[in-house]
């Protein structure tokens, strides 16, 4: 069973990681990098924003798929 203060914590994780995100594909889309380099960053970025999103969700089964320690 999940606690109230876990879902809480986890909804501020989401809001936070959300905001951090947007910003760096807003600071992405503003730069002006050029085609071939913007792709491949903007792949990377999606890969670790899934990599933690994934991350987050098995934390709350107990098993992450990485140890942030």
């Amino acid at each position: 069973m999940i606690s109230g203060s876990a879902l809480l914590s986890l909804f501020i994780q989401l809001v936070v990681a959300g905001l951090i995100f947007w910003v760096i594909w807003w600071g992405l889309g503003a730069a002006g990098i050029p085609e071939p380099f913007n792709k491949v960053i903007r792949v990377i970025v999606v890969v670790l924003v899934v990599i933690f999103l994934i991350n987050l969700l098995l934390s709350l089964g107990g098993h992450p798929l990485i140890r942030w320690r």
